[in-house]
């Protein structure tokens, strides 16, 4: 574009161009300027020499990452537990948006969805507590019950094997909520002439379901799929971090790419293989949304992110 008509294109639409300039520094200062970081990666960082005076050490920060034993565990468990997550959750989120959309009472309706919405608001740090409460071996609430109708209590914090479903549980009860507001609102747009058509055509509550509504909301579904898939191997930092914490003996089960990155850089100081780990992290997501923004595009090009 001629640089005249961006002058003018400024001048006519100040306005617009305001509005858009908090978003725009936003993003500038924390997500493209820290992006300069992603060169202690190739580093032996030290605070005395800085991010720019310290020495390259090329790949040597991914060796040793890769060397740990630890970079194919950490990589499963954050891919696998996101892909669980999405499918679950996903899963919850259209049937709990259905059922709440074919529910008569208005008021009882709203009741439901506020119930449902709640926990998105309650931080992991308190959710982290709760859990705490529940699965204490001494005084959790869970083994005092036990304990008070004569069964053995369980050691949680000491049993790897249980937490993948207790992490299951506990992300889809805090993130539902959210993905249900958002099913709610896509199947509340949908043509009501289409449903009353069915009735008259003698269609029952079932049929209706699956021949309008689940066709009407299979674009919402994959746009938020494919956002899902761009952070597939990003764990939630927050849950793992606050639900598990330090407790060693369950970080074969746990241990994500998030957490081993944060105890790399707080516990060893190895900044250089932090930004390693983190680097690596991005990659593998920018790859996985790219690979599967091309397969939806050959099944269903209109749905594709671009």
């Amino acid at each position: 574009m001629h640089p005249k008509r961006i002058w003018r294109d400024l001048r006519n639409n100040r306005t617009l161009y305001w509005m858009i300039l908090p978003s725009v520094v936003f993003f500038f200062v924390f997500c493209y300027f820290p992006m300069a970081g992603m060169i202690v990666a190739f580093k032996g960082y030290s605070y005395t020499n800085g991010i720019f005076g310290s020495p390259w050490v090329g790949l040597d920060n991914f060796q040793f990452f890769f060397q740990s034993g630890k970079a194919w565990l950490v990589t499963k468990n954050t891919v696998l537990y996101n892909l669980v997550f999405m499918i679950v959750n996903n899963l919850l989120e259209i049937t709990i948006a259905i059922v709440l959309f074919e529910l008569a009472g208005k008021y009882f309706k709203k009741f439901l969805q506020s119930v449902i919405f709640l926990p998105y608001f309650i931080s992991w740090v308190v959710a982290g507590a709760i859990v705490y409460n529940l699965f204490n071996y001494e005084f959790g609430a869970i083994n005092t019950f036990l304990k008070s109708i004569g069964v053995s209590p369980v050691n949680f914090y000491n049993n790897p094997d249980l937490w993948p479903y207790i992490l299951v549980f506990f992300s889809a009860w805090k993130s539902v909520g959210y993905g249900t507001v958002v099913y709610l609102a896509t199947i509340a747009g949908i043509d009501k002439e289409m449903y009353e058509a069915a009735k008259i055509d003698g269609a029952n509550v079932y049929q209706r379901i699956l021949r309008i509504t689940v066709p009407s909301i299979v674009p919402t579904i994959v746009v938020l799929l494919l956002l899902k898939v761009s952070q597939i191997a990003r764990g939630d930092f927050g849950m793992f971090y606050q639900l598990i914490g330090g407790n060693g003996p369950l970080y074969d089960k746990t241990d994500v790419i998030d957490t081993y990155s944060f105890r790399a850089l707080l516990d060893l100081q190895e900044f250089g293989m932090a930004a390693a780990v983190g680097l690596y992290q991005s990659v593998l997501c920018f790859a996985l949304i790219l690979i599967t923004n091309e397969s939806v595009k050959r099944v269903r090009r209109d749905s594709a992110l671009f």
